[in-house]
């Protein structure tokens, strides 16, 4: 009886108390959401590598990313308007792959002189980008991890806390920018580091999922025999 009575004490004890949303977690739900989105930053910043995954609308065109990226360099593939690419960079050097159906595209289009003879050399071989080329600052930034954070973590108006959440298994705490979350959100790690682990852009600009934090990865130059150079100016239209 007394084993009974202490069990409906301690139930009736416990009604009316509110589970702590902070228990077993690193504690930044509590802080203000300024506080949040500056630890989120420090813990990307600080980490050796990630992976970006996800969609992206920049200048009126979407673009489809799936990139590994880390202090030197980055590898993964992007795709827009039908076409789609790798990027692989080492150090300073930028290589670019793609089929056959891509440059064929881009020569026939693009006004550069070329066969399909000329295509299909290129297929499924690396071109060496020059870091002269006016494409190489734009598809190096995909491959480059402090443009990418830096471009991607920033939310516009004033910061707000959110709802508790869960990406991929992990809880989160959402900060929202602007009015509502109109000016982007940011799902940040309740666990370990408080890594950024889902970022929602301004304007419905795109979803990007972030992972992999500090999880290091190959990274080194294709071998001579899959290289081959272009001759001429990288498309403008990737």
């Amino acid at each position: 009886m007394c084993a009974g009575l202490a069990a409906t004490l301690t139930a009736c004890g416990g009604e009316g108390e509110k589970a702590d949303p902070d228990a077993g977690t690193n504690g930044v739900g509590k802080l203000p959401a300024t506080k949040i989105q500056s630890k989120a930053r420090t813990a990307a910043g600080s980490a050796d590598a990630v992976h970006l995954s996800g969609s992206l609308v920049s200048k009126g065109r979407t673009y489809k990313v799936d990139m590994k990226l880390k202090g030197d360099g980055g590898t993964g593939v992007v795709s827009t308007k039908g076409t789609r690419y790798e990027l692989l960079r080492v150090g300073e050097e930028l290589y670019l792959k793609a089929d056959a159906g891509f440059w064929g595209h881009h020569q026939g289009s693009g006004g550069h002189k070329g066969d399909a003879a000329a295509a299909n050399k290129l297929d499924d071989k690396y071109v060496k980008v020059p870091s002269g080329d006016p494409a190489y600052k734009r598809l190096s930034g995909f491959t480059d991890k402090s443009v990418m954070l830096d471009g991607l973590l920033g939310l516009h108006g004033t910061i707000s806390a959110g709802d508790r959440g869960d990406v991929g298994g992990v809880r989160t705490i959402r900060i929202l920018g602007g009015k509502g979350g109109d000016g982007g959100s940011l799902d940040v790690s309740l666990k370990g580091r408080p890594y950024p682990l889902r970022l929602q852009r301004a304007g419905g600009a795109g979803v990007i999922r972030l992972e992999d934090w500090n999880k290091d990865f190959k990274l080194a130059a294709p071998d001579k025999d899959h290289v081959v150079d272009y001759g001429q100016q990288i498309p403008t239209g990737t």
